[in-house]
């Protein structure tokens, strides 16, 4: 693996774990709150300029379902987080507490809610370069040779997190948190362990469901072609 790609996937693990701890923030507290969005909100900005070259690619080329489903999820994810980090300044209350707001209460629904949209846009996203991603880890530890027995093996664990990621889905009321919702509605009660599992898991039905549709896709399109020919 060379330097620019492990780089790369650095930044990228620090992004999803430094998510998951802002989304948190009833377990960390405001302060670690705002300073993990401004990690986040450096490491986003690193993660554009070493992908600045994609930017460029976006209106040449021919496009298939994979490009288009990119490109669309890409600026999703990059307006989203634009609209969390904008948002964040004016109802911070530690580290830009020089903007006196009366009323704050709209732009926390928009932090939250648009939060939550980047949460999952993240995981389309990751889902997209789950193969690389699996490729430069197993280069990373060693690991060269498959079996029928490991894939069956990752497939069934998949399987698992989805189904319980559909059910903490539910428990945590994901559609309503993406719509509209309360900023103060969260459960002070939570452990960390609970709060880190259940997310992970909710990350997994869209790493999951993106990776196997664009496998499916692709394995479409081969078969398409080979007919053609």
């Amino acid at each position: 693996m060379n330097r620019k790609m492990l780089i790369r996937l650095v930044i990228d693990l620090s992004m999803t774990v430094l998510m998951l701890v802002a989304m948190a923030y009833h377990i960390t507290g405001n302060t670690i709150h705002e300073l993990v969005g401004v990690l986040l909100f450096l490491l986003f900005i690193a993660h554009n300029i070493l992908n600045r070259r994609w930017y460029k690619t976006i209106f040449k080329g021919k496009y298939n379902v994979r490009r288009i489903l990119s490109i669309v999820v890409n600026l999703l994810f990059l307006v989203s987080m634009a609209v969390v980090m904008i948002s964040s300044v004016p109802i911070s209350r530690d580290i830009f507490p020089f903007f006196p707001i009366n009323n704050d209460m709209i732009l926390l629904q928009i932090h939250v809610m648009t939060s939550y949209w980047g949460f999952i846009f993240m995981a389309v996203h990751i889902g997209m370069s789950w193969g690389t991603i699996f490729n430069a880890v197993r280069k990373m530890t060693g690991i060269t040779s498959t079996s029928r027995i490991h894939t069956i093996v990752l497939r069934v664990i998949a399987v698992l997190i989805v189904v319980y990621g559909v059910q903490a889905s539910f428990e945590r009321d994901m559609l309503y948190k993406l719509t509209i919702y309360n900023p103060f509605g969260w459960n002070f009660d939570e452990s960390s362990m609970g709060f880190l599992i259940d997310h992970l898991s909710i990350m997994g039905i869209y790493i999951s469901g993106t990776h196997y549709v664009l496998k499916f896709v692709q394995k479409r399109d081969k078969t398409r072609l080979t007919r053609s020919s």
